[in-house]
């Protein structure tokens, strides 16, 4: 089983639409680890941890996420799976 770290950074209508509580759901559903916070410049970022194709299924809900949200532009980028969060959490 191949494990993913990837960071995300979500701009668009993403604060104030429930948007962290719905990722965290998400992710808990497929298994995956991580965070997801809310940032000053009113983008989300996100932390996804665990086997790769649920990270990946998970980055695919992402691009457009819960109802209410509109999602502008989403940024990934590799982290070391070296790293372990032990749940997944919002901030």
């Amino acid at each position: 089983m191949t494990q993913r770290t990837i960071e995300v950074r979500i701009e668009g209508r993403v604060q104030g639409v429930g948007f962290r509580q719905a990722t965290a759901q998400q992710a808990r559903h497929s298994g995956l680890t991580g965070y997801a916070e809310n940032r000053t410049d009113g983008s989300v970022q996100v932390v996804l941890q665990g086997e790769a194709q649920a990270v990946n299924e998970v980055l695919q809900w992402l691009e457009t996420g819960p109802p209410g949200a509109t999602v502008a532009r989403l940024e990934t980028r590799e982290m070391p799976v070296e790293q372990h969060w032990h749940e997944f959490s919002t901030r």
